[in-house]
């Protein structure tokens, strides 16, 4: 094994010609600046030039161009239809009633479709346009937010779970997902520099000190669940915080290395893989050791085969055993002996919940995250005279949050009033659902998901309805790749988009998020796969044991097998090694 096979952030001697180009782009972009400042002036196009288009994306922004007119615009001679996706970095998803107004009021000023919840918790602006990038990322400033490393080879935002049993403890995790997301996002000054006009001295090899020139050779997620809740599907993450707690006290975490979601249909050795339980860490710990994995990643990821360089690839190369040594080594100190869980839940609560201070929080269902048109008019009347707060998830709705007691009555009126009420109580598949964005502005889109869903939805709830299944959730995700962004691999049915109109139907994933599902069919269209999944429904209602899953129900049928990359993540792995 070689000890480190390229640290280009730690030794900047040796050549990067043999490195994939990517890492050769990082290399000599002055930590991130390349020529961004001076194609946002270039007039003669709508795009920004060059390689910049990939070193934006360290700093939230994705150049996208309108899919459905490309042809069109092609055939008479026009550039395409260029437009940028501006995403926010939001650790933990939580937003001040101002962030909110703040961020409606820049949506309607900036974005060509209002605004959108994500899978990692965040908010997208879809369809903003180059001459107002600037001003669109010096407004998120304004309120108090900003989008760096929302996107790139660096530590993306930090996800954090939410259970109503302690709020004592719900407040400390959540604090330390900020102060986590705080600690692994790049420090580079070009960031301030390029978008808010900041005199920003050069540091030279000082800029960076943690990512160094090439920063990580791939993307990196750290999520926070607190059992028995696990929203965030915290073995989809590279690192996972697993909260275990007593009471009101929270004890720590134990710790979860190497999940992930992407994989490439055309190659063998590309995968999704679940996290796997390695230990136990003090809870003030957490930021400093997911620093430490981070850099163990940055150490020795691929950074030849960019296909190869997610973290849970590194791990499988290097072994757990080795990993583990290495963290060791690093921190001084071996984990503890991971302590027992339980995840009983996968998803947000439905309705309105109380928490164990008396404050009362209520989901609203927001279909695939899209908030335009009316929807973003009512959700604007109701945060004017809101006095909570607003909490994102990671299943793309909107909790609101911290509402006293006496005020309860007077905001279910208001949310009557709105015409927001029924998104309390939305249909119970619907509240296990998702998409991605996909077709008309994603580039990795090989088929449609976000705008096939309201079909899909009805087809699915009449066909389990049928079958008297319609009060029995089962989680569905699309997406319009393999890449994963909707987590398709963990959920009980995944369709991935192959090319327009065929998916990969999966199948048999874990209703809590702790198994992988198997793929059942290649190159289905949508008719196709629920053609296939109705005798699996009839199956289902017929032999089903009392409050069994969909997916457990399919292994044990032997339909589909349990077949996990990386080791099943309930088996505690304490890590007791010497250094």
């Amino acid at each position: 094994m070689a000890e480190n096979r390229l640290d280009r952030s730690r030794d900047r001697s040796q050549p990067v010609d043999n490195l994939n180009s990517n890492e050769q782009l990082k290399a000599r972009s002055r930590y991130l600046r390349g020529t961004i400042a001076r194609g946002l002036l270039e007039a003669s196009t709508r795009a920004v030039p060059g390689d910049d288009t990939l070193l934006m994306k360290f700093h939230g922004i994705y150049m996208q161009d309108d899919r459905d007119q490309r042809s069109e615009r092609q055939r008479r001679r026009l550039e395409p239809n260029y437009q940028f996706m501006v995403r926010l970095r939001i650790p933990g998803g939580i937003l001040s009633t101002s962030q909110w107004l703040g961020l409606d009021a820049l949506a309607r000023r900036f974005a060509e479709r209002g605004l959108r919840i994500t899978t990692r918790q965040t908010i997208q602006l879809h369809g903003v346009r180059k001459p107002q990038l600037r001003a669109c990322m010096q407004a998120i400033r304004d309120i108090g937010l900003d989008t760096i490393a929302a996107c790139g080879d660096d530590s993306r935002g930090v996800v954090c779970g939410f259970n109503t049993n302690s709020a004592a403890v719900q407040r400390q995790v959540a604090s330390l997902a900020r102060q986590t997301s705080q600690q692994l996002i790049p420090k580079t000054g070009a960031y301030r520099e390029i978008w808010y006009g900041d005199e920003v001295p050069y540091k030279g090899d000082s800029e960076d000190p943690v990512y160094g020139e090439t920063y990580l050779p791939r993307k990196f997620k750290v999520g926070f669940a607190l059992p028995p809740v696990n929203d965030i599907d915290v073995y989809g993450q590279d690192v996972g915080f697993i909260a275990i707690s007593e009471g009101d006290t929270l004890e720590g975490f134990n710790v979860a290395v190497g999940g992930g979601m992407g994989q490439l249909d055309t190659r063998d050795d590309s995968y999704p893989r679940l996290a796997e339980v390695i230990g136990f860490v003090a809870a003030d710990e957490a930021p400093a050791l997911a620093l430490a994995i981070m850099e163990i990643q940055r150490d020795y990821g691929d950074r030849v085969d960019r296909h190869r360089a997610r973290f849970k690839y590194t791990l499988d190369r290097l072994g757990l055993g080795t990993f583990c040594r290495l963290l060791a080594q690093r921190r001084g100190q071996s984990l503890e002996a991971a302590q027992p869980y339980t995840f009983t839940h996968n998803g947000d609560p439905r309705g309105w919940q109380q928490d164990s201070e008396g404050l009362w929080h209520a989901t609203l269902d927001i279909a695939n995250g899209r908030i335009d048109g009316a929807l973003q008019d009512q959700l604007q009347g109701f945060v004017q005279s809101f006095a909570g707060y607003l909490r994102l998830t990671t299943n793309q709705n909107l909790i609101i949050s911290g509402i006293e007691p006496d005020l309860l009555e007077m905001y279910e009126w208001r949310l009557d009033d709105l015409s927001l009420a029924p998104r309390l109580s939305p249909t119970l598949q619907s509240a296990y659902s998702m998409s991605c964005v996909a077709l008309p502005t994603c580039g990795l889109a090989m088929a449609e998901s976000e705008r096939i869903m309201p079909d899909l939805m009805q087809r699915f709830e009449s066909s389990k309805a049928r079958f008297g299944l319609d009060r029995v959730p089962i989680t569905l995700r699309v997406t319009g790749c393999p890449n994963g962004c909707a987590r398709p691999y963990i959920a009980e049915i995944g369709l991935t988009g192959r090319a327009p109109k065929l998916y990969n139907l999966y199948l048999g994933g874990g209703f809590h998020g702790e198994r992988l599902n198997q793929l059942y069919a290649s190159n289905v269209s949508i008719d196709k796969a629920l053609e296939l999944l109705e005798p699996l429904l009839a199956r289902f209602a017929a032999e089903r044991d009392d409050h069994e899953h969909f997916g457990d129900y399919l292994i044990r049928a032997n339909i589909v097998k349990a077949i996990n990359h990386g080791s099943d993540p309930h088996r505690m792995i304490p890590v007791k090694e010497e250094i």
